[in-house]
């Protein structure tokens, strides 16, 4: 399976944004109008909450209208309130000496939008990740402030905003941490999310969100997929949220690592997920540096470098390969490392005697394969972990940022 990245710069919304929205509008739609959605509210109480929780974006939403054509659905969808339910996993973890943000996003990628969009809509220069056509997962603006989700694992679903459409206004709108936090106490969220905000001299906030409870803000500088306890335990099991929360608090408490470490850390097991069409599949790992207002997307064999001052278009095809060897002890993995190599070389040697001198998909494959399980060796042989031996409350105390 694979994803198209697509790496957009349209200042103000026009002819490149109205091409997205045809290009994902039909699937939007039919996840939109979904038969469970009976009591979906109308156009008229959508702009209505619209107006009285994000007045400022009112503007601008009355722009990707028009661009959208004359369709009360698509209006109603762009609103951004009562989407249906949906949910992720994703890691995220900030690095306060560096003032950078390192997060995977994990989804299904055929029901990833796949737009690096850098665009001054109201204004302000914003480059994020995409979602739901005015959304995002994560991003940053001019100013050096980075946000990002990670799903809250919960299953209630309440009257508000959908999380990126919310995101979105903050990134638009806000320059300052405090401006950030007080749009998200202020605007519900219809599901729930950790939230982590950061600006350019490495301050930041977690901020869980709920539709059920008011917002909790935290010095927390990690998140997965729960908030402070297991509320839905088959998710928490599926997403090892558990698991992953504790690797990431032990390698933050060791205090020496530093963001590269940390972000091959992410493109490896536990962190980096091959669920893919179960949904929980590492689509990119980000990392976020607010001090240059830069972002650098990571796969195992790719990467893509951006920033607001030199955004650079293009497209970029990501191929996933479906996980199931995670749990592969040393033999296994060592039988399949050398069956790899055996079809690397016979594969090589076909090539050659076909006089194909230049590296074909096939190869590049396999090499990728190749690599991939070197890594999981590399995993069990060091996989003797001493997390457990620490409880996390005081693991959390020693990686919490330090006032």
């Amino acid at each position: 399976m694979k994803l198209e990245l697509h790496s957009i710069s349209e200042k103000y919304a026009g002819i490149k944004w109205q091409g997205l929205f045809h290009k994902h509008w039909p699937s939007y739609r039919s996840w939109y109008l979904n038969k469970s959605r009976s009591d979906s509210p109308n156009l008229e109480t959508c702009i209505a909450r619209l107006k009285e929780y994000m007045p400022e974006f009112y503007p601008t939403y009355l722009h990707l209208c028009d661009l959208a054509g004359d369709d009360e659905v698509a209006h109603r969808f762009l609103s951004g309130y009562c989407p249906p339910p949906y949910m992720s996993g994703c890691a995220q973890v900030v690095h306060e000496k560096e003032a950078q943000l390192v997060r995977n996003y994990d989804f299904a990628p055929k029901l990833s939008e796949g737009t690096l969009l850098h665009s001054a809509w109201n204004g302000k220069e914003v480059m994020a990740m995409g979602d739901s056509l005015i959304g995002v997962v994560d991003g940053i603006n001019e100013n050096g402030l980075v946000v990002s989700l990670t799903f809250g694992g919960r299953k209630v679903v309440g009257e508000g905003f959908g999380i990126p459409f919310i995101l979105r206004y903050v990134l638009e709108f806000c320059t300052s941490l405090d401006e950030a936090i007080e749009a998200l106490l202020r605007i519900p969220s219809h599901m729930s999310y950790n939230i982590m905000l950061m600006n350019s001299e490495g301050e930041h906030k977690l901020v869980q969100v709920s539709p059920d409870s008011d917002p909790i803000i935290t010095n927390y500088s990690a998140s997965t997929n729960h908030q402070g306890k297991v509320d839905w335990p088959e998710h928490a099991k599926f997403t090892k949220t558990i698991e992953r929360e504790l690797y990431l608090l032990e390698m933050l408490a060791q205090e020496d690592y530093s963001t590269e470490e940390i972000t091959q850390a992410f493109l490896k097991p536990p962190l980096f997920n091959r669920k893919y069409r179960r949904g929980f599949g590492t689509i990119y790992t980000a990392v976020y540096d607010a001090k240059n207002v830069s972002v650098q997307l990571h796969w195992p064999s790719l990467e893509l470098n951006q920033s607001i001052s030199d955004f650079k278009e293009g497209v970029l095809v990501i191929r996933y390969k479906e996980g199931g060897k995670e749990n592969l002890n040393v033999n296994e993995l060592n039988l399949a490392y050398n069956q790899a190599v055996e079809e690397y070389w016979l594969e090589y040697g076909q090539s050659w005697s076909q006089e194909n001198r230049h590296v074909n998909e096939a190869l590049n494959g396999l090499s990728l394969h190749i690599k991939e399980l070197l890594d999981q060796m590399h995993f069990v042989a060091h996989s003797q972990s001493t997390y457990p031996k620490q409880e996390p409350p005081e693991l959390w105390k020693r990686v919490s940022m330090k006032k």
